[in-house]
């Protein structure tokens, strides 16, 4: 979206989205679902192997690694571990947009940060997937079926990121954080409550918060997909049950930072306030003037999120109280 292109429907006024919204329904055994994705992805260790060495940075080796993906195929990621590996006191996996990623983001990783940036089954364009690359498509991707669908396998790969990141920089295993924005944001959410290893987490405008929000409306996003697809193929509604990042965010009880916008074109802001208000744990709070939204106002709003992230995850444990 343009800032000079109106689009309905998108924004809402901030007393409005401050008010918490009924929990999204959801499935009885939305709980033991993912229990048990998490002790057939999660558990165990995970081969990897180093791939590529990319230019290091002051602070940084900076290499590509491939890992076993949960969707039975090798997955990418970039690995950023400091010069001296034993002096990683954070640890830190990073979730992409459904743009996927080409690289890390090296903005991201203060000095004394070890951090891996995988690429969700599908996104990481050249690495064969039984997943579509294109966000419409992949959005759709196995959604006939809880166990098929491509975010089942998308939130699992962020377990194993963990599993790969902590093998190499062992002493950040109890400084262990996490950091997504957009389709990044909501497979965090529904990653983090089962995975005892993480310690806070920055959501940034999250995706798929109360389905039975964000379908009410188009939307410039890989929602609209899905609202499409539902009119031919309601059977599969129930699936989404167990893929709502608002749900799933009623059991993360860690410190968690969310980076909401009050206008989004592509992620509805009442389904990115929902995650907020779901938050079982210490929460805290961006409100963003936009997200999803070119121009220098969204390119300004995404710089303060960013900053806003890295400040959360840089503060003392005395500071969040």
């Amino acid at each position: 979206m343009t800032e000079d292109r109106p689009e309905e429907l998108t924004e809402y006024s901030l007393s409005a989205l401050m008010a918490a919204p009924p929990a999204p329904e959801e499935p009885a055994d939305f709980d033991d679902f993912w229990h048990a994705t998490f002790a057939e992805f999660g558990t165990g260790a995970v081969p990897w192997r180093r791939t590529r060495e990319l230019d290091a940075t002051a602070t940084h080796h900076v290499s590509e690694v491939h890992f076993d993906s949960s969707a039975g195929e090798q997955a990418v990621a970039y690995l950023l571990v400091p010069h001296a590996p034993s002096s990683a006191r954070r640890g830190l996996v990073v979730g992409h947009g459904y743009g996927g990623r080409s690289g890390p983001d090296l903005d991201r990783v203060p000095a004394d940060t070890a951090a891996i940036f995988p690429c969700a089954p599908g996104t990481h364009a050249g690495t064969p997937s039984r997943f579509p690359s294109p966000p419409d498509e992949h959005v759709l991707a196995g959604i006939a079926h809880r166990d098929t669908y491509s975010h089942r396998f998308a939130a699992a790969d962020i377990w194993r990121a963990a599993t790969v990141l902590l093998e190499i920089a062992p002493s950040a295993s109890d400084t262990l954080d996490f950091s997504g924005g957009s389709f990044g944001g909501g497979i965090g959410a529904m990653a983090l409550p089962w995975d005892a290893r993480f310690r806070r987490a920055v959501l940034d405008v999250p995706s798929f918060g109360d389905h039975g929000v964000r379908l009410t409306r188009p939307c410039t996003g890989s929602g609209e997909a899905v609202r499409l697809h539902l009119r031919a193929h309601p059977q599969v509604r129930p699936v989404l049950g167990y893929y709502d990042a608002a749900s799933a965010a009623r059991r993360v009880r860690i410190p968690t930072l969310v980076s909401a916008a009050v206008l989004d074109p592509a992620v509805d802001p009442r389904g990115q306030f929902a995650v907020y208000h779901g938050l079982a744990g210490p929460r805290r709070l961006s409100v963003r003037a936009a997200g999803h939204l070119d121009g220098a106002t969204g390119l300004l709003s995404d710089q303060l999120a960013l900053q806003d992230g890295i400040d959360f995850l840089a503060l003392p444990d005395e500071r969040l109280a």
